[in-house]
């Protein structure tokens, strides 16, 4: 990265867990990658709680938290002053996640593969909204946006912006955030950039 181009990170706000090839694998299974997205925007759930949402039953979502725990990703909540042990929560182990380093070709395609996942999940979850949203609040439906652009910049400056927006986003996730008012409710960013594939120059093999 360029010297002259501002830091954009926040020391004050919770770090990011590193996913490693162990987890990057288990999230291969669209059911698990929409189980720990639940969990980090609604919190602590049951997997009784996770199953409507993730179009699986209660049992199989045990089955797949339990693949997560093994890899780090979740844990189980602690238990509330006399809360049954059989329905005791879970939690994702951090506010979020981000890839290790690519090493290795094959880790290269699993992430590519993991990173299809994760847009094919958000664009159901668009979808989902799309289908509700005559019945939102009239200032829901208002306040939702979908913005798109298409950006002149150099890898360095495309680095550097991304930070920043980053930077201004995460004090605002619901893991972070503790002092959010009422009247607020979990809302979906999603912030995709790349080169557009139909302007970009073959690269030789």
């Amino acid at each position: 990265m360029a010297s002259d181009i501002d830091d954009p990170r926040r020391d004050d706000l919770p770090p990011r867990a590193v996913v490693g090839a162990e987890a990057l694998a288990a999230l291969a299974v669209p059911a698990r990658l929409a189980l720990l997205n639940h969990l980090l925007s609604a919190g602590p759930c049951t997997a009784s709680q996770c199953a409507p949402v993730v179009g699986e039953s209660a049992s199989n979502c045990s089955w797949h938290l339990r693949a997560l725990e093994q890899v780090g990703l979740v844990e189980r909540a602690p238990r509330a002053a006399g809360g049954d042990a059989r329905t005791r929560p879970w939690q994702a182990t951090a506010v979020g996640f981000q890839f290790a380093p690519e090493h290795s070709p094959a880790e290269r395609v699993a992430r590519t593969a993991l990173v299809g996942l994760v847009a094919e999940h958000v664009d159901d979850l668009y979808r989902r909204h799309l289908a509700r949203r005559d019945a939102l609040p009239a200032e829901w439906a208002d306040a939702a946006g979908d913005l798109e652009y298409g950006l002149q910049v150099t890898p360095a400056e495309l680095t550097a912006l991304l930070g920043k927006l980053d930077a201004l986003i995460r004090p605002y996730t619901r893991p972070i955030r503790t002092d959010a008012p009422a009247g607020s409710e979990v809302v979906q960013v999603t912030l995709r950039a790349f080169p557009n594939p139909h302007l970009q120059p073959t690269v030789a093999p």
